[in-house]
């Protein structure tokens, strides 16, 4: 088997295989999966890159064998052998204080993911619900956010639900009554089985049976996670005759609503059914809100909503002829401001005090890019005015990198002078 690298296609042949290996013929596998699948797999994980799982083994550690690497994981997947390692649990800090605790399946268990991931993803994609955007092809957070924005011109009440450690929660019973409706391939069914009931190892090396969810972190838990809401909620929903549309990324699901009680009476029934499907909603965070523009009722007690790091809410604004009004529309939500904030005073700016601007342009590129692309949708000002922190952060670089410069107000002036002579070094000067 050759494994052409750098410049020439990744291939898998039967040539040079490993001595000695059992079952190496094609057709003594107790499954047929096609050689290149593999590969395909290997380079969709490549490219989407990621951390190593339990066994330490990083994609650049996998590569160095990959010719050996891809072939046991083609000869076990296809002879029934391949039993997923545990996943490794990594808990990320949440800005309310708690923290989220994210699955890291190993390399190889994510090739194999990706695998089945490549076959049955077209055909749920037939099925799912148009208004479900998250992690799906062709379909963006701002497609979604977009059509919120519509909706809320149109009916006046939203049910913000947030399901309470959802990807944790979900029941393998009822998912794999989902799955089977779809999934036909015996060894499929065979691998996303033993990929929902792998253990965790945690941070002391402790290993945690599970019994029910899907890790977060997983190559194929986005996937699962929408076939099993597309039943739970997509589907039933639509049954309930109640008049409600909806936009749903993953777990996040905005509803909306013409009346109060109608609102109500849906997030009533709402309750009962992720109870009887082993989920619930979280009581804090779920919410009745109303949304309306210049007739706004400013003492009902919620008039906003966050979704996906956007606030809708009603703003004072400007108007072309002059005037201002209060109309309801989503901008930069207050947790992702403190959030793009606190990382950019992570940088490394002490360490910039020995280097050039170049340096900081070089680091910051793509993150600066990546924030104006995805809060620009429905206007830059929001987001270079947050940005404008950088520029305090760039200030105060400038007064500790120049010794000549005595005061922050000298250091702005010199910011604001590079700014003024070369916009393009940042995106967000641009918009200035």
């Amino acid at each position: 088997m050759e494994i052409e690298r750098r410049r020439r296609p990744v291939q898998l042949n039967d040539e040079n295989q490993p001595q000695g290996g059992r079952n190496s013929h094609p057709t003594t596998k107790s499954y047929h999966i096609p050689k290149q699948l593999i590969v395909d797999a290997y380079k969709r994980v490549k490219k989407n890159k990621g951390s190593a799982g339990v066994d330490g083994q990083s994609l650049k550690d996998f590569d160095k064998h990959l010719n050996n690497n891809l072939y046991q994981l083609w000869n076990r997947l296809s002879s029934g052998s391949y039993h997923p390692q545990p996943v490794r649990r990594v808990e990320i800090p949440k800005s309310d204080g708690g923290t989220r605790c994210l699955g890291i399946p190993t390399v190889t268990d994510r090739i194999a993911q990706m695998v089945v991931k490549l076959q049955i993803e077209p055909e749920l994609e037939s099925h799912f619900h148009p208004d479900s955007f998250g992690y799906r092809p062709n379909k963006s957070a701002h497609d979604a956010l977009q059509l919120a924005q519509q909706r809320c011109r149109k009916r006046s009440w939203v049910l913000d639900m947030d399901i309470k450690g959802f990807f944790d929660t979900i029941d393998h019973e009822l998912l794999m009554q989902c799955v089977r409706r779809h999934v036909k391939e015996s060894w499929q069914l065979l691998y996303i089985e033993r990929w929902l009931t792998s253990p965790t190892q945690l941070a002391n090396g402790e290993i945690e049976q599970r019994d029910k969810g899907t890790p977060q972190g997983g190559v194929i838990s986005p996937l699962l996670a929408n076939l099993f809401l597309h039943y739970v909620f997509d589907v039933w929903v639509g049954k309930q005759r109640l008049n409600v549309v909806f936009e749903r990324y993953a777990d996040d699901i905005i509803c909306h609503c013409t009346t109060e009680s109608q609102t109500k009476t849906l997030k009533a029934r709402v309750e009962a059914r992720f109870n009887a499907c082993g989920l619930a909603l979280h009581p804090k965070k779920t919410k009745i809100a109303l949304c309306k523009s210049q007739y706004i009722q400013l003492d009902y007690d919620t008039t906003s909503f966050d979704f996906l790091s956007y606030t809708f809410q009603p703003n004072w604004t400007k108007t072309k002829k002059g005037n201002y009004g209060l109309y309801f529309y989503p901008t930069v939500s207050r947790k992702a401001a403190k959030r793009i904030r606190d990382e950019i005073n992570r940088w490394p700016w002490h360490y910039w005090s020995h280097q050039e601007l170049a340096d900081i342009r070089k680091y910051s590129r793509s993150k600066i890019r990546g924030w104006m692309n995805y809060f620009s949708a429905f206007g830059e000002s929001a987001i270079r005015n947050i940005l404008f922190h950088l520029d305090r952060r760039l200030s105060r670089w400038a007064k500790m990198k120049y010794k000549t410069l005595q005061t922050l107000r000298q250091a702005a002036d010199r910011v604001n002078r590079a700014r003024g002579n070369n916009p393009h070094w940042f995106a967000h000067w641009r918009c200035i």
